[in-house]
């Protein structure tokens, strides 16, 4: 028996889950629910319904496991605690500040209805979170840094795209070499936000628009670019359309420590990710645990869990014994 697996949000990480569903033969794709007029949703699986997300509820006893596709910062803290009554979810939820709250109301929704709500996976918070945990557990005598990119920052392209005269534009973020090696290389360094990363903008203009003008609202915008050293190319849609259409994204974990009687001895835990689409591999990471949340309930398990709380096995479509032969 499969897996019945329904997408709640039909964007690119609904899309990227419904292309991950089709990689994995356990898993199958039962229902497509959408904030839209659900005629006008078009998927890529044959015979899957498409539903108003009204309509949920009527076909809880069809899914297994829901995966919530919606933003951070205004779906998921309410979409994830009201479905987790009905269904056993996942989230990808990423605004780190309110991941203890967040944990706190899907965990007293997901008890009373004795299902599992498996919240923030990903790669950052998610995979990320993990090797940082790894890191700090390993060597206690140490510390952690955190690069990401060179990838595109969707929330950042959103706030250049609302700047005055902007008609459309792109944002990367991109780390600072000189500071991933001077990590590297055990220096173990105090960086500034500026000192980690840059950010560059691709921006195309409205006919007529100020430019000096939208490059300093950029540069100057707050919590977003004011602390970077920033760049602003000025671009036509063509060229943005050619180079840059795609989202990738990644990046570095490091866990620099020491060991020894006097410390002497230096460590380094490094792991990074090239990503071709952020939203692809998410929904990948999504996927495998929704396999995890479907096992831990089948086993009785209520209530909210995180990535640190959850055994590797119970990702995996391989059983216990093909996993101690193959990959331990």
């Amino acid at each position: 028996m499969s897996i019945r697996i329904g997408i709640l949000g039909y964007g690119n990480l609904g899309k990227g889950v419904e292309y991950a569903i089709a990689q994995n033969d356990d898993l199958s794709l039962k229902a497509v629910f959408t904030r839209r007029d659900p005629s006008t949703v078009k998927i890529m699986t044959k015979d899957v319904p498409v539903y108003s997300v009204n309509d949920a509820a009527a076909h809880a006893s069809e899914i297994d496991v829901l995966i919530l596709c919606g933003g951070s910062a205004n779906d998921l803290p309410v979409q994830t605690p009201e479905f987790a009554k009905l269904f056993n979810v996942v989230d990808s939820f990423d605004t780190h500040a309110r991941i203890p709250e967040h944990f706190a109301n899907v965990d007293k929704a997901a008890k009373e209805a004795g299902k599992v709500g498996i919240i923030s996976i990903g790669w950052d918070p998610g995979l990320f979170s993990l090797i940082r945990m790894y890191g700090n557990a390993v060597l206690p005598d140490g510390k952690d840094y955190t690069f990401w990119g060179k990838g595109v920052s969707q929330g950042h392209s959103d706030a250049i795209r609302r700047v005055k005269g902007v008609k459309n534009g792109k944002q990367y973020t991109i780390p600072v070499e000189s500071a991933l090696e001077r990590v590297r290389n055990g220096e173990n360094p105090e960086l500034t936000t500026r000192e980690k990363h840059t950010r560059e903008c691709f921006v195309v203009p409205e006919e007529g628009a100020d430019l000096a003008q939208i490059e300093k609202d950029i540069k100057t915008m707050p919590n977003y670019f004011s602390d970077y050293d920033t760049t602003v190319h000025f671009i036509t849609e063509e060229e943005l359309i050619k180079n840059h259409s795609g989202i990738p994204h990644g990046g570095f974990v490091i866990r620099t420590g020491t060991t020894g009687e006097n410390n002497q001895t230096k460590h380094t835990v490094e792991f990074s990710l090239k990503l071709g689409s952020n939203p692809e591999f998410t929904s990948s990471v999504l996927c495998a645990f929704a396999r995890a949340a479907y096992r831990l309930n089948a086993e009785g398990v209520t209530g909210c869990k995180t990535i640190f709380d959850i055994a590797p096995a119970y990702l995996c479509k391989q059983s216990p014994d093909e996993l101690r032969s193959h990959l331990l």
